[in-house]
């Protein structure tokens, strides 16, 4: 037998609709607003043909360049080899979501602002770089209220 390898061959779950959330697609999804530079990631919708892009692009993070009235222009990173190669590609609202890959980074900005803000007003200085996770500390078990047990296997029985 042949193996089919078209633009859709190997789709049936990633373009599939997830459990109950078949049929009707939400306001929301074409009421929201996206602008340039925003973070986006590539969901194909199966419900809408048009505008679909292509399966390498599933599951992957772009950066919007260019906003149209039922569409947008995301600018996406795809590894060819040994190199990253910039490609534009033009997908319908549907088929993307706001990515949410920043929310902790734009966080941690506002919070170093902050505790900046905070030390200059007390004159003192302040470390904001993240520290990686320090070794636990050493206990020590004791064996006083702590008896080992000794577990051992028992045989198997047959009971006919």
């Amino acid at each position: 037998m042949g193996h089919a390898a078209g633009l859709r061959a190997g789709t049936r779950y990633a373009f599939s609709r997830d459990f109950r959330k078949k049929g009707f697609i939400p306001l929301t999804v074409y009421m929201r607003q996206y602008h340039v530079g925003d973070f986006v990631d590539i969901k194909c919708n199966g419900a809408v043909q048009k505008g679909m892009p292509h399966k390498v692009y599933h599951g992957k993070t772009g950066i919007v360049y260019n906003v149209t009235k039922s569409a947008v222009g995301v600018i996406i990173k795809k590894k060819v080899g040994n190199r990253f190669i910039e490609k534009r590609v033009n997908l319908r609202i549907e088929h993307v979501q706001p990515s949410r890959s920043r929310d902790d980074f734009l966080r941690r900005v506002k919070a170093n602002a902050e505790a900046k803000k905070k030390a200059r007003a007390n004159g003192i200085s302040v470390q904001v770089k993240r520290q990686p996770a320090m070794p636990r500390g050493a206990t020590t078990v004791s064996m006083v209220d702590n008896i080992p047990e000794t577990v051992t296997p028992l045989a198997y029985e047959t009971t006919i």
